[in-house]
């Protein structure tokens, strides 16, 4: 029997002048780390049951998930620091994102490995397509992928197509030299838009409602910025909102993500702009940082550091009227209480939002809901003012009544059926 919980939260200011934001993380490894029996716990040390459900009802309202083509593929030290979701594992995850009542960011990385600026190789089984099948291939592909989602009851409400693509995708065979795309050359980009529109026009066909992202990650290099996306629009590739990875010990100071923020606000006005990769650590700092960028001083590296440089962050990106959203990257990496041996090791990585040592979340998680402002407990779907006692999904779609566990909207109250 389905348990409803009525939210003593009134939705107030649905669709307000402000876009709806959406604050969240990656949770790419969840099921890995659940697997092998890891142990999430609250900031009173009592255990989490779901993480994704626990995030649901402490005010984040999205979630991220990466998909590679064949993971298999990918080499076992890749496959050591989490390559491994394929489409039936992203399938069963989205579907649990949905349920939750969350947004699901889809993450193409059109690679069987790890995608970024220095490494987008294509698909294995892909290698040896010329363009025009490759740009056939891409548009198959993402249609078949995303109908398999939609069957699942996972359907992306936002889909990367690519990642951190600033200097193109499908590159060619691992090491390959080719299909570069840089600025200051028109070398390579008629190839590279038509994959994104083909990519694009399969995400229209099949998820008309979903929004499209274009993720780079130049933020320190607003040339090279400004030059990609307006090669977009010189192409006119279909997008709706750009995408940006922001580490501090990669891009510098927050000044520069302020600075690269309002570069893109003022030449492409437009467009809605997301943060879907951001991270601090709150342990251990690996040897990689900016040149002349030591955060550490002002934002400690520890869980107090961790959640000051969590609130600043907030602050910079509210400066911002175009940022509608933002994402922790690998928010659930934790090794505390681990019995399996698991595929992956993540103690290295001490940036999430669980601590490796005690299981408990960081004082940063909870500061992450402040992103949403004053909707920080309240979505803002379509809902009709005059609409009484009918139920709508979390994104605005009117229901008869609920059929799926998840987070609905009744007389403008948040209603959680489990």
């Amino acid at each position: 029997m389905k348990r409803i919980i009525l939210l003593a939260v009134l939705m107030a200011g649905l669709h307000t002048a402000n876009a709806q934001k959406y604050v969240g993380g990656d949770i790419s490894l969840l099921p890995s780390y659940e697997e092998n029996g890891t142990k999430y716990l609250d900031k009173n040390g009592k255990s989490i049951s779901d993480v994704i459900t626990f995030s649901a009802d402490n005010g984040l309202n999205a979630m991220r998930v990466r998909l590679f083509v064949e993971p298999a593929n990918a080499s076992p030290t890749d496959k050591g620091q989490g390559v491994r979701q394929d489409l039936d594992y992203v399938k069963a995850l989205g579907k649990r994102i949905k349920d939750a009542g969350l947004a699901f960011l889809l993450d193409f990385h059109y690679s069987d490995s790890w995608a970024d600026p220095v490494k987008q190789w294509t698909p294995k089984a892909w290698v040896g397509l010329s363009d025009d099948q490759l740009a056939q291939k891409i548009y198959d592909y993402t249609k078949d992928c995303l109908q398999q989602l939609v069957a699942a009851g996972a359907t992306p409400d936002f889909i990367q197509t690519g990642n951190e693509i600033s200097y193109g995708m499908l590159w060619g065979s691992q090491g390959s030299k080719d299909n570069r795309c840089y600025s200051g050359s028109d070398d390579n980009w008629p190839r590279f838009t038509n994959l994104l529109k083909q990519a694009g026009k399969a995400c229209r066909e099949v998820c008309p409602d979903a929004k499209i992202i274009l993720h780079t990650e130049r933020l320190a290099k607003p040339s090279i910025l400004t030059n990609f996306y307006n090669k977009m629009k010189s192409a006119s590739v279909d997008y709706d909102i750009i995408g940006t990875s922001y580490y501090s010990y990669y891009h510098g100071a927050l000044s520069t993500l302020d600075s690269g923020l309002t570069t893109l606000e003022s030449s492409f006005p437009d467009k809605k702009i997301m943060v879907v990769e951001a991270g601090y650590f709150y342990n251990w700092q690996p040897n990689i940082s900016a040149p002349g960028v030591d955060l550490s001083a002002t934002y400690p590296i520890s869980e107090a550091g961790q959640q000051k440089f969590t609130k600043a962050l907030i602050e910079t990106l509210q400066k911002h009227e175009n940022v509608t959203g933002l994402f922790w990257w690998w928010m659930e990496a934790n090794e505390y209480g681990r019995t399996g041996s698991s595929q992956v090791t993540t103690d290295w990585y001490n940036a999430a939002l669980w601590n490796d040592q005690t299981g408990k979340v960081t004082p940063a998680f909870y500061e992450l809901q402040t992103f949403l402002g004053d909707d920080a407990h309240a979505s803002s779907p379509n809902v009709d003012e005059n609409a009484k006692n009918e139920w709508y999904t979390i994104d605005g779609k009117r229901v008869a009544t609920p059929n799926h566990k998840g987070v609905y909207i009744r007389d403008r109250q948040k209603v959680v059926v489990k």
